[in-house]
């Protein structure tokens, strides 16, 4: 029994999984206020699916890139989860999970602003590069150079500003990966210290 969780990016979404059975699930779209929604809409959701909290077996967690802010509470909220259930925890990559699926050549890009984009990109599931903050220029030249030809899609708040690059790509902007996603990605992936991945310093700066 497995619980995804995802608050990286403009949505709070959780998904309870038995095996291959989808149990519970729901994505709700907010820029902000992760923290204040996700334990009540984890309860929601196991009210919803009558899954006592014990019978989880593991706890899957989107890791970024995305918001600092963010990320940082859904990786706190299932680290104290699975220490007060004694389960393992496992980070999900949100770029990986926004392309979990999906047939063809896929780029998943998040709008990283300041003229740049969180990019890893992906063919017929299998990954093609690792996770980077680059700007578009450089992701026009990494699509060109490892796209084969076939269906492509382009998916995420970054993917508007890569059209053009690929003739005929299928533009998707969801607000955040698919918590049904994420805990499938979750079920594979193997228990290892789960830590935030950030691409970038942050933009905040403390004042000097």
């Amino acid at each position: 029994m497995i619980l995804a969780l995802d608050t990286c990016l403009t949505a709070c979404s959780a998904a309870i999984l038995d095996g291959d059975r989808v149990l519970a699930a729901r994505s709700e779209a907010m820029p902000r206020g992760h923290q204040e929604r996700l334990a009540p809409l984890v309860r929601e959701l196991a009210e919803e699916a009558s899954v006592p909290f014990k019978t989880l077996t593991r706890i899957g967690v989107t890791v970024g890139p995305g918001s600092f802010t963010g990320l940082r509470v859904g990786i706190a909220f299932a680290k104290g989860m699975g220490a007060a259930l004694s389960i393992p925890v496992v980070g999900v990559g949100t770029l990986q999970a926004m392309a979990f699926g999906r047939a063809g050549f896929v780029a998943a890009a998040i709008d990283a602003r300041r003229g740049q984009i969180y990019l890893q990109l992906f063919g017929d599931g299998a990954t093609l590069t690792a996770p980077d903050a680059v700007t578009l220029e450089t992701a026009a030249a990494r699509i060109a150079e490892v796209y084969a030809g076939g269906p492509a899609t382009f998916t995420g708040s970054g993917a508007p500003l890569l059209e053009g690059i690929l003739s005929g790509a299928v533009i998707e902007t969801p607000d955040g990966p698919d918590p049904v996603a994420v805990a499938r990605l979750a079920a594979a992936a193997t228990v290892k210290p789960v830590r935030p991945l950030y691409l970038r310093a942050p933009d905040a700066r403390l004042p000097t």
